[in-house]
């Protein structure tokens, strides 16, 4: 997960894009979709907008304790985790083991196993 992001006014609007590494359309089930909404719910966000893209997610947000770098790294972290553990369980995922291969290849070069590029 890049920590590289800049942002100039910590109380500030922002938009934020993120894609899994290698795009894999990782994010093609409705279970996927909920749990990354009930994690921007619980995470410390105010979320203005955002869509999520079979391999990559954009969100407009707000911090609501103004630590937009530490809520970020949170929602990615959680949300990685959260994610791996639902396809590792899901026996039935037609690509089950080759998603889970390349994360595994991913979380080699990371500590976070399901790692994401920053594009904007």
């Amino acid at each position: 997960m890049s920590r590289k992001y800049t942002f100039h006014d910590k109380d500030g609007l922002y938009f934020v894009s993120f894609a899994k590494v290698y795009w894999i359309d990782v994010f093609v089930r409705d279970q996927y979709f909920d749990e990354i909404v009930k994690c921007l719910k619980n995470i410390g966000m105010e979320i203005y907008g955002w869509c999520i893209m079979p391999s990559h997610v954009h969100l407009i947000f707000r911090a609501q304790e103004s630590n937009l770098e530490l809520v970020l790294g949170k929602f990615k972290e959680f949300i990685s985790k959260q994610l791996a553990k639902i396809i590792e369980d899901n026996k039935q995922k037609s690509r089950r083991e080759w998603v889970l291969w390349f994360m595994e290849q991913a979380g080699l070069k990371s500590s976070n196993f399901l790692k994401w590029n920053k594009f904007t």
